[in-house]
Order: structure tokens, then sequence, then C-alpha cells
């Protein structure tokens, strides 16, 4: 766990599974970027933190706009922090230590670019694995934005809703990160990197191949149909070197049977644990079996809310189940995947309280949590 509040006060949940919408028409991969051009320190820049005096970005700093727009930043995760993030960090001490254990992959599917938050619940994985219909964009580059203030004032009206409930609202992003100059998710996960307290060692964009081989895009090499990136990273607080991939990526029955890349690159990561945070219920579909079993078959434990993988899945001989907060069911756009079983459980176990909000229950006198780990 870490103790560093401040270094964690930044961490923004995001309801990926909204990403979960009209697939997104394929965009042509991202140029490579190399670490000499300093992606920590744009990281840094679009997270409102201060860059190295040597650095190309920092007389941007001084630009009114980046100024103005590090103080929003500033105040608005100050008060997440406070509201969320110190809260979920007590939680943790006292229910779920065993999650702070070193985990060989975290996978999170319909995560969107919401790093920061499995992060908080696992934050000392090898690797973790996210992805979404969200296409990744090129890499930030401040140094060629013509309208810096309209460009920062864009990342933040894109993080807005993630600022002031715990999800992140699709729509949003679709239009925001599609505006001025900054393109896709790269923005908001550099800057979720960057206020977790990270620093960027190496970026490598790529594809996976049909073998699920990750294999980084080079001049005159074409590409496979699933684009990612993956980051590497260093945690400030403990040295440890660490890896997030992000792909972007269709996993209904459909879209994994077209292009089965994504699913065998998971596989070959073997068996660790799983997040899962307000996926639209889409694991309660018959159209997303496959997703649904490898999650099942490759953790250990699983972190979700109630809109995750419904409760009949799991065998209790099996899985053993803690709940917390209280479960008053789902929102009313996805009524029709109320469980009753689970009422009786929660009403029958007595779960201890929760103090922070989670998923689609932004308010935390809603909210509710389960933990489930194999037997």
């Amino acid at each position: 766990m870490k103790t560093n509040c401040t270094a964690l006060s930044i961490a923004l949940s995001f309801v990926s599974a909204l990403t979960i919408c009209a697939q997104e028409n394929p965009e042509v991969a991202p140029r490579a970027i190399s670490v000499n051009t300093g992606p920590n320190d744009v990281a840094r820049f679009l997270a409102g933190m201060p860059v190295p005096e040597n650095s190309s970005l920092a007389l941007l700093t001084r630009d009114p706009a980046w100024q103005a727009h590090a103080a929003f930043f500033e105040e608005q995760f100050s008060k997440v922090n406070l509201r969320q993030l110190q809260k979920l960090q007590g939680w943790q001490a006292t229910y779920l230590p065993e999650s702070a254990q070193p985990k060989p992959v975290v996978f999170y599917m319909f995560s969107g670019p919401d790093f920061l938050y499995v992060d908080q619940f696992f934050p000392r994985a090898a690797v973790y694995v996210l992805c979404g219909k969200e296409a990744l964009g090129p890499p930030p580059d401040p140094l060629r934005i013509a309208n810096l203030s309209g460009a920062l004032g864009n990342l933040e009206n894109a993080m807005k809703s993630s600022l002031s409930t715990t999800y992140f609202i699709t729509k949003d992003m679709k239009v925001d990160l599609h505006a001025q100059n900054l393109n896709g998710v790269l923005p908001i996960l550099y800057t979720c990197i960057a206020r977790a307290d990270k620093s960027i060692t190496n970026v490598s964009f790529g594809s996976l191949n049909s073998g699920g081989v990750f294999e980084e895009a080079a001049p005159g090499r074409k590409g496979g149909s699933t684009t990612g990136v993956r980051i590497r990273y260093t945690d400030n607080q403990s040295g440890s070197a660490q890896t997030l991939y992000y792909f972007t990526t269709d996993i209904s029955d459909g879209g994994i049977k077209a292009t089965p890349g994504f699913l065998k690159f998971c596989q070959r990561l073997g068996t660790g644990a799983s997040f899962l945070k307000s996926p639209s219920y889409l694991l309660f579909e018959s159209g997303f079996a496959t997703i649904r079993n490898f999650i099942l078959d490759h953790s250990n434990m699983i972190v979700q809310d109630d809109s995750g993988i419904p409760l009949a899945y799991f065998d209790p001989n099996k899985w053993n189940l803690r709940f917390f907060g209280v479960y008053l069911g789902p929102i009313d756009m996805f009524k029709q995947h109320y469980q009753p079983r689970l009422r009786e459980l929660f009403q029958q176990s007595n779960p201890p309280p929760l103090d922070f909000g989670f998923g689609y229950r932004w308010n935390y006198k809603e909210a509710n949590l389960m933990v489930v780990e194999r037997k």
C-alpha cells in the first residue's frame, strides 16, 4: 500500500464500460515516439505538474494558459483525494491488504484510459492490460499545439465527469478528445501515469499479430488490426519497473472472433487478477461469453461492482465472495439487470459500509463492491 497520499491525490476513476459504443473508425497507427522526445515531460506537462528546467516544455509552463490548467487540476484532484482516495486507501488497508501484494498481471477489460483506479487497487502489478474502443490517437505534442488554452481546456473537459463523480462519460471524451490537438486516449493515460507518481521510461506503439504477439511499429512494416501502446515506467515511491498496455479493440464475441490477437496476447500472460468497474453490464449479455470466461479462467482475484460478472457465474465451490456497501440494484438505464439473489446476500451478510463512491454509484451511501477470490 502506498503511503504517499499526495502522490496519489489525483487518481481518477473512469467508467470504462461506456466505451462499448459504436465502433470507432480505424485510424492510421500513430508514429513511434522515442524516449528522447520526453514522454515523461509531456505527461507531467499535461497533468499540470512541473517539468525539469532543461526540458523543451519548460518555457510553455510560463504561459498563463498552462498555469491556469495546473491550478485547476491541483484544486480538482485535491478534492478527489479527500472525497475518494484517502478513504479508499484506508478501506484497502483494513479489508483488502492482499491486493497490494505483487501480481504478475492485472486485466482491466472495458477500462478505457482508467489507469489510476486499477493502480490504486493493485499497485504492485508487473503488467497492466487495459482496453477499450477509443483510439489511441497520436503522441501528444504540446510544442505543436497552436491554441494551448483551448487544448488544455479540452483535456479538462474530457475528464470533467470523472472529477465530479467516479466515472467517465464516453460521449464527452468522443467530443472533447477529438477537438483541438489532444486526440485519443493518450493524453488521459499520460496524465494518469504522471499523477500516480510514476516516471515514464519508454513508450512503444505497435499492434498485435494473429498469434497475440505485440510488434512495435516500424517504417514499412504492416501492422496488425489491433493497435496498442506499451508504456514502461518506474514507480517513484518503490523504484519498481512496471508496464502498461492499452489496446483499441472490440472484445465482444464477434470482435474476438474477427481479431483474435488480443485474447491470445492476454492468454500468453497467464493468470493474475481482474478489475471490473462500470462495464455497462455487458458481461450479463450472451454476446460477451468469451471474455467473461477468460476472466473467470485467468483470475485468482476479481474486484468489481455489480455491473461486472453476474453472481450466477461464480460457483460457490470455486469462489469466495465478500461484499461491501449496499446493493440497491442498477441505475435506471440498466435496471433490467437487477439481481434478486445478490440483494439477498447483501442483506444476509450485513457487509461493511463503503465511504467512497465506486462505479455508477458515485454517492458512497449507494455504492457496492465485491471481492471474489478463488478457493
